[in-house]
């Protein structure tokens, strides 16, 4: 059901007080009154980013502005309004003015907490600047409200300037002293444990990294996450308190462990090409021997093992018929070119699923067979890992499954036990890698499974439990850029296929981490730039939204230069990013090789 509209109407009540006002002569205010009044709003012109505010999916930006050089942008997705936000003290009993400019449609701006009657007043459609005001009274022992803006359910981005708040000024105190004590923790390949003694008066502590605010935190100790392996961090902690923000402590400093084994095979080459090899059919496009890939492929993804059922978790590897694949090589000439392959440091796997191979671990049961079938095809070929391209219905998630972090779903948990047991059965040189589709990773910035309010599709996101509990276990992780519908990106716009800019947007989002459907406090870690490479298609006829040589390089540019990025700005530049995935090998060779050329020319 939609939600109903916000009323455009004024209470009654409000409109006869205010002619009973103006048929007076009174005012809202004395003069002795606006003698002390002041501005209580802090940074109402966003003029320094977010300071001050809390946002659940807001950014400022330098146009359109109202004043200054910077405006809010806010953008509702789903079941969130774009909530911005912030808490001022004030004296109780005491007259306030609340104005501001807002561009966009149901544009809200209101007070909450005021201690008598909360107040709010909006524009039901704002092309340009609109000026909003609203006033209201505190409570006799009302020393805090909050202000704040929002936009409505699926109207678009909205944008607010100039916010002030117009009354007198509460007991503020003074701004807590810096903290001491800081020092590091357990140290990982991603992450730093900090703590710090307790500063008399703080409400919170703001955590900076290299100079940069990454969060803020009410207790003495946070773990800092999403960095990179083998790489030195500086680290100082601010104290909060309603009159404002202390000095920083003295800096430390912190350096990250090295990679995990089975996370970044050592052998595995700085930058690598990975593609599909139709091992099982030929799909139009021929059939290819492992004997004629060539050396570039790094690694070579057979498709594809399948389940016996849906459910059953058993596991099948069919090659191609000969009445399919007349140049199909034997049994005895397939391992032995495998080996072959991996005498010349490459890395051979067994993918499971892909289109038609749906795969659901209801039971533990399954998760067993899946196990032991799974090991039984690595054994029998002699394989270096496997790659998971669970697609379709493979994986969804419970309604009551809300948290990547902690997942419920049976189908999710006993996959990831079941990674997690080959994993540990076979060590650290396996290969693991992961192939979802854009729906089920990035699509879970803006929806994660059926949402707050149900209604949506349980499979959004689903991916992203999965590659979060292994990450420290994933070699690569490939998303398939193509046979995606529109996915918005961390700049709250919508990207499509065609280009390099969706390539750039949803690479981007891995690399810098997001908030999962909009939640700015249920953060998606970023990967490391080893463990992602990039899933294109290798020609027009291998899949929807093939893009040309040009494009790709393009690509590759923005992200590891910074260079020919168009008009989506990236949040860092990755040089160590691993490299591609194509669907396939088969297609790129009835394209006379075009993907491989251009990868080879880039990366020499």
């Amino acid at each position: 059901m939609e939600r109903s509209r916000p009323l455009g109407r004024r209470p009654l009540v409000t409109l006869l007080t205010a002619a009973a006002l103006a048929a007076s002569g009174m005012t809202a205010l004395s003069s002795a009154a606006r003698a002390a009044d002041a501005d209580l709003a802090r940074n109402g012109g966003f003029e320094s980013g977010l300071d001050g505010w809390t946002c659940t999916a807001g950014t400022t930006v330098t146009s359109p502005v109202h004043g200054g050089t910077a405006a809010l942008k806010a953008t509702p997705v789903g079941a969130d309004n774009a909530r911005c936000a912030q808490t001022v003290t004030v004296k109780p009993d005491s007259a306030y003015t609340l104005a501001g400019h807002v561009r966009g449609t149901y544009v809200h701006l209101g007070a909450s907490g005021t201690g008598t009657t909360d107040v709010s007043t909006w524009a039901q459609t704002a092309p340009d600047w609109q000026h909003l005001t609203t006033t209201f009274r505190t409570g006799p022992s009302t020393t805090k409200v909050t202000i704040y803006t929002h936009g409505w359910y699926g109207t678009g981005a909205y944008h607010a300037d100039d916010i002030t708040l117009t009354g007198p000024g509460g007991e503020t105190g003074q701004p807590p002293a810096p903290p001491t004590g800081l020092a590091p923790g357990t140290v990982t390949s991603s992450s730093v444990a900090l703590s710090w003694s307790p500063v008399p008066g703080a409400t919170g502590y703001a955590v900076y990294r290299d100079g940069a605010r990454v969060s803020t935190v009410t207790g003495t100790s946070t773990t800092v996450t999403g960095l990179t392996p083998s790489t030195a961090y500086s680290f100082q902690v601010s104290a909060v308190n309603d009159a404002g923000e202390s000095a920083r402590s003295a800096t430390v400093t912190a350096t990250t462990a090295g990679s995990p084994g089975g996370g970044d095979p050592s052998d595995l080459p700085p930058h690598a090409l990975v593609g599909y090899l139709h091992a099982g059919f030929a799909n139009g496009s021929g059939y290819t021997r492992m004997a004629d890939v060539p050396d570039s492929w790094d690694v070579i993804d057979l498709a594809f093992g399948e389940p016996t059922s849906v459910t059953s978790g058993d596991i099948r590897f069919e090659r191609c018929p000969v009445t399919e694949c007349p140049n199909v090589e034997s049994d005895a000439e397939f391992k032995a070119a495998i080996k072959a392959k991996q005498a010349a440091g490459k890395k051979v796997l067994i993918s499971i699923g892909g289109q038609n191979g749906q795969v659901r671990l209801t039971t533990p049961a399954a998760r067993d067979t899946f196990v032991s079938s799974v090991s039984k095809i690595i054994d029998e070929y002699g394989l270096d890992g496997l790659d998971i391209d669970f697609e379709g219905h493979s994986l969804s998630l419970d309604a009551d499954d809300t948290d990547f972090k902690n997942p419920r779903t049976p189908v999710i948990v006993n996959l990831i036990s079941a990674l997690k047991t080959l994993k540990a059965e076979y060590g650290d040189d396996f290969v693991l890698t992961m192939a979802p589709e854009t729906f089920f990773v990035q699509n879970g910035y803006q929806f994660y499974g059926t949402g707050k309010w149900g209604g949506q599709d349980p499979r959004c996101g689903a991916y992203l439990p999965v590659i979060h509990a292994l990450r420290d276990d994933l070699t690569l992780l490939h998303v398939q850029d193509y046979n995606s519908g529109p996915i918005m990106g961390l700049d709250n716009q919508y990207h499509s296929m065609g280009g390099a800019d969706f390539h750039i947007a949803m690479t981007d989002m891995l690399l810098t981490g997001f908030p999962v459907a909009g939640d700015r406090n249920n953060v998606f870690p970023p990967l490391r730039p080893d463990q992602v490479a990039i899933g294109m298609p290798a020609s027009t006829n291998a899949g929807n939204g093939h893009v040309s040589p040009a494009e790709v390089t393009k690509t590759l540019n923005c992200l590891t230069k910074k260079t020919d990025c168009g008009t989506y700005a990236t949040h860092g530049t990755w040089p160590g990013l691993r490299g591609l995935m194509t669907w396939s090998i088969n297609w790129d060779r009835y394209a006379n090789w075009e993907f491989q050329k251009n990868f080879d020319a880039y990366f020499g």
